[in-house]
């Protein structure tokens, strides 16, 4: 079969220092963006661990784990992701629906409801007390006219109007003509779970188009039951699919720029299609924004690419491949780098998505930077000042903002699909409170007792309400900076940070949470490892000649397996915040975790945070990607005010081989997006290892998962 030879020969082999992802998941996902060198690696800039040397609360780590004891090299991870029999797994925690053997007391309102327990059941694992169903599932129909779901009888006019592969962000909204709106991504395809003896090399022009209109978003009225469960309207016309076909307008200072343009489209305004759409965010005025992220891997002909500057340029943004993954550049020129060497450029932005209006044209706009979207996630000041966060989500890649210059009108939806066009460009830079020689490597901790610092947001480039930019970075033009904004940020020194994924201020507070997933190479072991083949794991230093640092007070462990939420307290509209660590993610057994400062035998074991959420309470929900573990993933709640700061309480797992993604918290109901169930280097159609969520023998299908109390009352509460 070839799709084990193609995988075969992308260095596949497991990593002791990866998460839980399958290869084949890392291989269709991001195009094993983790397993190749970081696009970054050359970077002179500083990393945000050596910036965050500068300060840990003394006070708050012993607290949260005793004795201080901070891990150097590749063995104290290895203890800290596995236990005493090499098992790995990480033992349930207390933090039930009342005391949770933190002084006493009970869980904040919105976080009272039984802990979920790790596991890896083939099934969505919820709260006693609590019930679920699925909305959708891949393959269901949208559009009228989509047939019913037949895994051996796809067509591409089909997936055309039926619900797309592996959903990721998702939302819920009302139109304007009031009806409810539930709308999602679909992040990627696996086309070797998708088709039978699939073989990259011999894919036909029907697979190809089918995995093309697989990718996108879908558009879906509902309505609400009596247990409040949502449940579909058929042949609503406010139902749509939006695929890699559909046709996009492009917007902001790279508009019509001579680096978008192509054969096909002269005028550099006019996109076919959108892919490897991650999450995103619902905006005020009641439209969808969606992050284009791993867009590299959707492309090939690199090697017949002569041109040095624009393979530097190609290779920042990880555009490699000789032959893609999927092979449609050999029915499609668009996705030939050699044949369309601009094409690249016209994707990696913020999409926007009127679910209003199913004739709408979506818009990209090129004002929000041009990197590997996460998402982008929206913020309102006082006065009605727009602030949309944006994370790069790759290996030592920047945190951003835009900063609007047009203010919020309520009701007048043309003019605020223009306020993502008209503002600010910024990157982060972080910035410690205490000198570096305080941080030996001991464990020992700064003389202030303060775990924190200060945010300094750099200007990159300012869009003005002609569609003109001004350009903050020597050298580059506005539309230069906008199309290859990851090499504006080199050039003013941004941090780099570890995976930075969602980045979200929270309604109540207005604090900013930002989700790094994990960095493998943060602080890379000395000396390789039996029968793991990497391409660094020998390799002392990183391309710029920096040593793979250790353990800092940011990023306490080596190779930062299990990831980090940072919070700030942001000046939003302004160029200054401060920072500091929640959790540092892991088995609350072992000495490099943190929770906040709170009881860490009361917490619920978490690894790898994702996509973010807040509850009506102000609490801070979590989905996880690849948790290292050995468990499942899943959704986590944590209180982030209050004595009980820190408690981390585990909601609901996915299925095996899944991800949880698009987590949505209202008052009566939760919803995820459970992507890629089953997926799993042994696994294929004819020997799956999961049949979610239909059971019996049924193929795997990426669904979305609502779960309401039985009761019918709010959730945890």
């Amino acid at each position: 079969m070839r799709c084990a030879v193609a995988l075969t020969r992308k260095n596949l082999l497991k990593n002791p220092f990866a998460s839980s992802r399958s290869s084949l998941t890392c291989t269709y996902k991001c195009g094993n963006a983790c397993r190749d060198d970081a696009p970054n690696e050359f970077s002179t800039n500083e990393y945000f661990a050596d910036v965050a040397k500068r300060a840990y609360s003394r006070r708050q780590a012993l607290k949260a784990g005793g004795a201080v004891t901070v891990a150097f090299g590749g063995a104290s991870l290895l203890a800290a992701c596995t236990s005493d029999d090499g098992n790995g797994g990480a033992t349930g925690s207390g933090g039930g629906n009342g005391d949770n053997g933190n002084g006493g007391g009970e869980s904040p309102e919105g976080m009272r409801f039984p802990v979920v327990e790790p596991n890896e059941k083939d099934e969505v694992v919820i709260p006693e007390g609590y019930e679920q169903n699925v909305l959708i599932a891949w393959g269901d129909a949208v559009e009228d006219g989509a047939p019913e779901w037949d895994f051996d009888r796809q067509t591409a006019e089909a997936q055309m109007k039926q619900f797309g592969f592996n959903n990721d962000f998702a939302g819920v909204l009302e139109a304007a003509d009031g009806t409810l709106v539930y709308v999602c991504s679909h992040e990627y395809t696996t086309e070797p779970m998708m088709f039978r003896d699939w073989d990259v090399e011999k894919t036909t022009e029907e697979q190809v188009n089918i995995g093309i209109a697989a990718h996108g978003h879908t558009v879906l009225a509902v309505e609400e039951d009596d247990k409040g469960f949502l449940k579909p309207i058929k042949g609503h016309e406010l139902n749509r699919r939006i695929t890699g076909f559909t046709e996009f307008t492009v917007t902001g200072p790279a508009a019509g720029h001579d680096l978008l343009k192509t054969k096909e489209d002269p005028t550099g305004k006019k996109v076919i299609g959108t892919f490897n759409n991650c999450s995103g965010g619902i905006t005020p005025w009641g439209t969808m924004l969606s992050g284009e992220e791993n867009v590299d891997q959707y492309f090939g002909g690199v090697d017949k690419v002569d041109d040095e500057d624009l393979l530097d340029k190609y290779s920042r943004y990880s555009i490699k491949n000789e032959l893609s993954d999927r092979g449609w550049e050999k029915y499609h020129d668009r996705f030939d780098v050699s044949k369309e060497p601009n094409e690249p450029h016209r994707f990696y932005w913020i999409v926007e998505i009127d679910p209003s209006d199913p004739k709408s044209t979506p818009v990209k706009h090129t004002a929000l930077g041009r990197f590997k979207h996460e998402a982008g996630q929206i913020h309102v000041t006082d006065d009605g000042t727009v602030v949309c966060y944006m994370g790069d989500d790759e290996r030592f890649e920047y945190i951003y903002k835009f900063v609007s210059s047009r203010k919020v009108k309520e009701g007048d939806l043309e003019h605020n699909m223009g306020i993502l066009n008209e503002g600010t460009l910024y990157v982060a830079k972080f910035h410690g409170n205490s000198p570096a020689e305080e941080i030996d490597g001991s464990g020992e901790l700064p003389e202030d007792g303060e775990f924190d610092g200060e945010i300094e947001w750099i200007p990159l480039m300012t869009a003005n309400a002609d569609g003109s930019g001004e350009s903050h970075v020597d050298g580059m033009d506005a539309a230069e900076v906008c199309i290859y904004t990851r090499l504006a940020g080199d050039k003013v020194g941004a941090t780099r940070m570890d995976r930075p994924e969602d980045v979200e201020a929270s309604p109540v507070t207005g604090k900013v949470y930002a989700a790094l997933t994990n960095n493998k190479y943060r602080g890379m072991a000395e000396g390789g490892h039996e029968g793991v083949q990497d391409n660094k794991i020998d390799q002392e230093t990183d391309g710029a000649g920096r040593p793979y640092e250790g353990p800092t007070e940011v990023a306490p462990v080596t190779e930062n397996k299990n990831g980090l939420v940072l919070e700030m307290e942001d000046d939003h509209a302004g160029t200054t915040g401060k920072w500091n660590l929640l959790l540092v993610c892991g088995d609350p057994e072992e000495a490099y975790s943190y929770f906040g400062g709170f009881d860490k035998e009361s917490v619920s074991p978490i690894s790898c945070p994702d996509n973010l959420a807040f509850d009506e309470y102000g609490n801070l929900w979590i989905s996880t990607d690849g948790n290292a573990l050995d468990s499942n993933d899943g959704l986590y709640a944590v209180a982030v005010e209050g004595e009980r700061r820190g408690e981390v309480k585990c909601f609901l797992t996915v299925p095996v081989g899944a991800e949880t993604c698009g987590p949505i918290v209202e008052g009566n109901r939760v919803m995820v997006n459970v992507q890629h169930p089953g997926e799993d280097d042994d696994a294929t159609p004819d020997n799956p290892i999961s049949h979610w969520p239909e059971g019996g023998d049924a193929q795997p299908r990426p669904a979305v998962v609502q779960v309401v109390k039985s009761d019918g009352g709010k959730i945890g509460v």
